[in-house]
């Protein structure tokens, strides 16, 4: 059982390694700086090998080990390489954050379209989880995987693709607390809602220049927040390190909105 009497013991990561999915950027960066400060040493992985390298060279700073791992985690044979390679050093605490959120009309989804979603919001995470849970079957371990709110309460229009994903990782996140909280896994999800990062910008400014409707929809979601303002990935990363570390110890199979009040409201 934790030390309660010790705080800094409780949110300590000291001799653990974390795994973080999506970290070259956004939410998983700063998820990735938050667990590194806490002592955290770190596998970070995505698809983006310039700027996943630079985050390796920034999270240097902290004095922990981090490699960096560049994966296309919407190919099951890449992810099963990634712990392949991990032999030996697999990840106490593992965090699913990885994914996309291309808008596109559900009339206009092909099969195409859509088994890229499924392959790198949905199945990534199942295949991810699958890996955790059996290379450290004995052990035991933390999995917290990203959802969202729209998973919850589809807000944007032309997402009903990555709805489905999100909810997906939500019903996936309650069955492995199920079935193995009592090998030692403690398992969480989180939902982000009204996060601003550079891909959200980049795709407000594309969008927003071309579709009116996308504009209003975005005024309507922030008069929405009880909290009066959008939030920022490093709010979303605070409670990533809370569930990673034993100030959650007793926090299992939890569904964690991190959404300024959008769900409550």
């Amino acid at each position: 059982m934790a030390d309660l009497s010790n705080l800094e013991q409780l949110v300590s990561l000291e001799e653990k390694r974390a795994l973080v999915t999506g970290a070259a950027a956004g939410i998983g960066k700063a998820i990735a700086y938050r667990l590194a400060e806490a002592g955290a040493k770190l596998e970070i992985v995505d698809i983006d090998d310039k700027s996943l390298a630079t985050t390796q060279n920034e999270l240097a700073g902290f004095g922990k080990s981090v490699r960096f791992h560049v994966t296309d985690l919407s190919k099951k044979e890449e992810i099963d390489k990634l712990w392949q390679h991990l032999d030996g050093e697999e990840p106490d605490i593992l965090v699913n954050n990885a994914g996309i959120y291309p808008f596109k009309s559900l009339l206009d989804v092909d099969e195409s379209f859509y088994r890229r979603v499924m392959d790198t919001n949905l199945d990534a995470v199942y295949w991810m989880c699958q890996h955790m849970i059996r290379r450290r079957s004995k052990k035991g371990g933390v999995i917290i995987n990203i959802g969202s709110i729209e998973a919850v309460m589809p807000f944007k229009e032309d997402l009903a693709h990555y709805s489905v994903s999100k909810a997906g990782v939500i019903a996936l996140t309650r069955a492995l607390a199920k079935e193995h909280g009592k090998h030692g896994f403690r398992v969480n999800a989180i939902v982000p809602g009204g996060i601003i990062t550079g891909g959200t910008k980049a795709i407000a400014r594309k969008f927003f220049q071309l579709q009116f409707g996308l504009l209003k929809t975005g005024i309507e979601f922030k008069q929405r927040l009880p909290i009066g303002r959008l939030g920022r990935p490093d709010e979303v990363a605070c409670m990533v390190l809370v569930l990673a570390s034993e100030l959650s110890s007793y926090v299992h199979g939890a569904v964690i909105p991190v959404d300024g009040g959008f769900l409550a409201a």
